[in-house]
């Protein structure tokens, strides 16, 4: 069993102010893997003096240093990727396959999409013959992560926040915590500078709460759910401190009748990856009717063939969802769904020959309206919910008629009518046909999933004051 009870903060390793243990779980085998400190108000203090005091010659350094520093973490963490991947894999669930392939990666990515973004940035330009508008750091920075897609996150803050000059407070999940920590290796080894880059594990009504409201935290940037970000707002509405939100979602997935033939088990493999532990999730697949009970069929047997089973094991297919919590929720909203709508594959329990950890059956309901619990909540886990729809007009309609505004997909073939239903699909991000995310790209949403954005120029954007200055000479 690992022990990492130590925070980093002011560029080196400590203990916690008083003893405070608490134990990670294995959620392949629901065993105590390691065991870390939850922090108190002294180590979020100390954290964040720490961030504050590195600050003034942080944020003075210049582009080319930030940019030599960002490309120096890249290569660490290149080099240190099997070990991120045999960490995520053991604190969140990932099968380690999925976690070398997609969660180890996606930290790369993110961190190229920022050295790409930020070659060509400038931070001063001139506004008018006499007028000069700068770009300055925002100040001190509180991360706070989930445990779904870890180094997605982390690097997502992380990154945009060294850009920009900012320093910085991490917070990541305390149930799946090793990936940061490692993270933290990782910066300590490429260089960055003491104090820059602080590491203190705790609980949302803990740390986190305590970093949301402290007056010297310049800019929260959380990403969970909308529930905490909801909370964390209101914690750091007193200092107006600025807060940015990647919270919760129910992506729609449109299939009209002209989409591919790969196009429904390509949004159900799509819903059930990662446990169905992502907010960008096509959790909501809408069918137009004429290929309605096709699809139905089709997504129960992509369901059905889907393999589960330990993280350790090679291979694809699904890991357990991540603790005993989410378990249990996931299993309550299988139920209301059973009493809701028809159930074409998966249900309650753990899949066959599976009686230890938190395995959930890949779940797919069919005749579900929009009006229903599964079709409104984010569940969180391996299920999926099918809609049927008569027109255009009706799929916008449905897939708009939810609370949330991250994603939604597009199936069809017709060009014009992607780009007409996508203008007017209420959501920070709309895929079509399959076609991921560009580099750099900005992630975030609209109503209840958020307020910020993520990744490349947008993220960078987010960590940044703009000072206009007058009788400034034209260069």
């Amino acid at each position: 069993m690992l022990e990492k009870r130590d925070f980093y903060i002011g560029g080196q390793w400590v203990a916690p102010a008083k003893a405070n243990d608490f134990e990670v779980i294995d959620p392949s085998t629901e065993e105590t893997c390691a065991v870390i400190s939850l922090g108190d108000t002294a180590d979020t203090d100390a954290a964040v003096a720490a961030a504050r005091k590195a600050f003034d010659s942080f944020s003075r350094t210049s582009k080319e240093e930030r940019l030599a520093l960002l490309e120096k973490i890249l290569d660490v963490y290149n080099a240190r990727a099997e070990d991120m991947a045999k960490a995520i894999s053991l604190e969140m669930g990932a099968p380690i396959d999925m976690a070398r392939q997609q969660q180890v990666t996606a930290g790369s990515w993110h961190l190229e999409g920022f050295i790409e973004a930020f070659r060509d940035f400038e931070f001063e330009s001139d506004y008018t013959a006499t007028e000069r508008s700068i770009r300055e750091p925002i100040g001190v920075c509180a991360l706070i992560t989930p445990w779904n897609w870890p180094m997605n996150q982390v690097v997502l803050k992380t990154g945009a926040a060294l850009a920009a000059g900012c320093t910085m407070v991490l917070k990541p999940s305390e149930i799946a915590p090793l990936s940061s920590m490692l993270y933290a290796e990782i910066l300590d080894e490429a260089g960055v500078p003491a104090g820059v880059f602080n590491l203190v594990n705790g609980d949302g009504a803990g740390v986190g709460s305590q970093l949301s409201s402290h007056p010297d935290v310049d800019m929260v940037s959380f990403t969970g759910s909308t529930r905490a970000g909801i909370a964390i707002s209101k914690a750091a509405a007193d200092s107006l401190k600025r807060v940015s939100l990647e919270l919760g979602g129910k992506g729609a997935n449109i299939i009209f009748e002209d989409a591919d033939e790969k196009a429904v088990k390509r949004g159900a493999l799509s819903c059930f990856n990662n446990s169905g532990q992502s907010c960008n999730a096509p959790t909501r697949m809408l069918v137009q009717r004429a290929r309605y009970d096709a699809a139905v069929e089709e997504a129960a047997a992509t369901a059905e063939k889907m393999a589960v089973g330990p993280a350790s094991e090679e291979g694809r297919h699904i890991g357990p969802v991540v603790s005993q919590t989410q378990y249990d929720k996931i299993q309550a909203l299988i139920e209301t769904g059973m009493g809701e709508a028809r159930l074409v594959a998966g249900g309650l329990g753990r899949p066959d020959g599976l009686n230890r950890g938190y395995y959930v059956k890949p779940t797919v309901f069919a005749d579900v309206s929009n009006d229903m619990t599964i079709a409104q909540e984010e569940i969180f886990g391996p299920v999926l919910s099918i809609i049927p729809f008569d027109s255009e007009e009706d799929a916008i309609a449905i897939a708009n008629d939810t609370p949330y505004g991250l994603t939604n997909y597009i199936q069809s073939q017709d060009e014009d009518k992607r780009r007409r239903v996508a203008r007017r699909l209420r959501s920070g991000m709309v895929q079509t046909n399959g076609q991921g995310l560009a580099k750099g790209s900005p992630f975030g949403g609209y109503k209840q999933s958020g307020n910020g954005r993520e990744g490349g120029l947008y993220g960078l954007e987010e960590f940044l004051e703009v000072k206009a200055v007058t009788g400034w000479a034209a260069e």
